[in-house]
């Protein structure tokens, strides 16, 4: 997300090699980041040969330049807006094309057209939804039935973590039913979770950046308060960090297919995915669940 803003090319490109090194493939981006500069970076570090692309699975959201979230998923625009993702990114297609969110004022079956013309050119291997709420999930996927298999929609991308949990109420259910699997964004409560913002603002977290502060502190309250002390105790009782214990909540979660993470550098990077080898006990995970629920 911060990749050519806060995060410069070649931040982005060590993070990048990190990650691959360590096991990692799903790499996913957005035109709305830095207005298409996030792409620009991950494209050119992708031509240069950085990483292999064959190596990573690129999920990006490629809308009309400008649109909002739920707006303009006509087949012309999305099949624009799709062009111009692969032309930032330097590749030939994209393993998982995002389309973002629900238009009311534009027929599913024309936006699951534009996912059929996109497969069989060969720019796209799968689709998924941005933020879709439970029954708009269910019925782009009912609709899809009669198209086949080239345009079932097989992830939801969604902001879940201990402080935000109204994926619960339907789309996690709607996904388990059609087969979808949940991408988690903001896993860490857009970085409350970590715990960095327990005794103030640092100076270098994205709760001080001008463009980012907003966004952070929408998820500052009594209540995440409450929340972050329990993860600091269960870390404490673990020995390991308030990052793993949240991000560990999350990824073992029913329905989850992974947990979307940004990084300030790659040591960042390296922390988050350290998390791979933490396990919470259920006495632990329970607890977690009801301080949150």
């Amino acid at each position: 997300m911060t990749w050519g803003a806060d995060t410069d090319a070649d931040a982005a490109g060590e993070q990048l090699i990190a990650f691959v090194e360590a096991g990692g493939t799903l790499v996913e981006t957005a035109d709305v980041y830095g207005d298409g500069a996030a792409q620009q970076v991950l494209g050119d570090h992708l031509a240069a040969g950085l990483v292999p692309r064959e190596e990573l699975v690129v999920a990006a959201r490629g809308a009309p330049a400008g649109a909002a979230l739920g707006t303009d998923s006509a087949r012309g625009a999305l099949l624009r807006g799709l062009d111009a993702t692969l032309s930032r990114l330097r590749t030939d297609h994209l393993d998982l094309w995002q389309l973002p969110g629900w238009d009311a004022q534009v027929p599913v079956e024309e936006t699951l057209s534009a996912v059929q013309v996109a497969v069989l050119a060969g720019k796209v291997r799968y689709a998924g939804l941005v933020a879709p709420a439970g029954w708009q999930l269910a019925t782009v996927a009912e609709r899809a039935r009669s198209l086949g298999n080239l345009v079932q929609p097989v992830s939801a991308q969604a902001e879940y973590s201990l402080l935000h949990r109204t994926a619960e109420r339907d789309l996690l259910p709607a996904a388990r039913f059609h087969g979808v699997g949940l991408l988690a964004w903001a896993p860490l409560g857009r970085g409350v979770l970590t715990g960095k913002y327990t005794d103030g603002t640092p100076s270098d977290s994205r709760g001080s950046s001008p463009a980012l502060a907003p966004y952070v502190e929408a998820r500052r309250n009594e209540r995440s308060a409450r929340i972050v002390q329990s993860v600091l105790t269960a870390a404490d009782g673990l020995g390991t960090s308030p990052l793993s214990v949240a991000l560990a909540w999350v990824r073992d979660r029913r329905g989850v297919t992974s947990a979307v993470v940004g990084a300030r550098d790659a040591a960042q990077l390296t922390a988050s995915l350290a998390t791979e080898t933490v396990m919470l006990p259920p006495e632990i995970r329970a607890a977690l669940d009801d301080v949150s629920a």
